[in-house]
């Protein structure tokens, strides 16, 4: 798929069908996921890939907005070292972008469930423990996020984008 079109084709996918995601997708998702840029080339971010029914009904409990989980065929969880960069939440951050654009040039949906919170550091703890206990993640990384994945059910109503003009300034504010 040109990359305009797969800019153009993503929206958040809450709706799956029972399709499994063959391996193959799967991995070539993981293999773009691993080319996203990080901040001095460090590896700061890593990857869990969840394909099992019963831990992704698991999942779907870490915050009341992942209710996508029950239907969705995979999920990877996204997490960050702070101890290896100062810019982990940046590197995950553009490795969940590279991770949905690459689940739709797969012809996947793909929905985005946040866990690490910035401004309620209970509810982000509370949640990434979560996570961390269901999935053996060392308390050294943060989890940041649940990008549940599959093939969508029908496709999304037409959805506005704020406009350029209000978006973009030119040689100043």
């Amino acid at each position: 798929m040109e990359f305009n079109q797969v800019l153009k084709k993503r929206r958040e996918i809450t709706s799956f069908l029972e399709e499994k995601i063959p391996k193959e997708v799967m991995e070539e998702i993981l293999n773009q996921a691993c080319l996203a840029p990080t901040g001095n080339n460090l590896p700061s971010r890593e990857f869990v890939v969840v394909t099992n029914r019963e831990t992704l009904d698991l999942l779907y409990h870490t915050t009341p907005y992942m209710k996508w989980l029950k239907e969705a065929q995979g999920a990877v969880i996204v997490t960050g070292r702070p101890e290896i960069s100062k810019y982990w939440l940046q590197d995950a951050s553009i490795a969940c972008s590279y991770i949905w654009l690459s689940a739709v040039n797969e012809g996947l949906g793909c929905a985005f469930g946040a866990v690490f919170n910035m401004e309620d550091e209970v509810k982000s703890e509370q949640g990434e423990e979560y996570v961390r206990k269901i999935l053996h993640i060392p308390s050294d990384r943060r989890v940041i996020a649940v990008l549940g994945l599959g093939y969508q059910k029908e496709a999304p109503s037409k959805k506005e984008s704020t406009p350029k003009n209000e978006l973009v300034h030119y040689e100043s504010f």
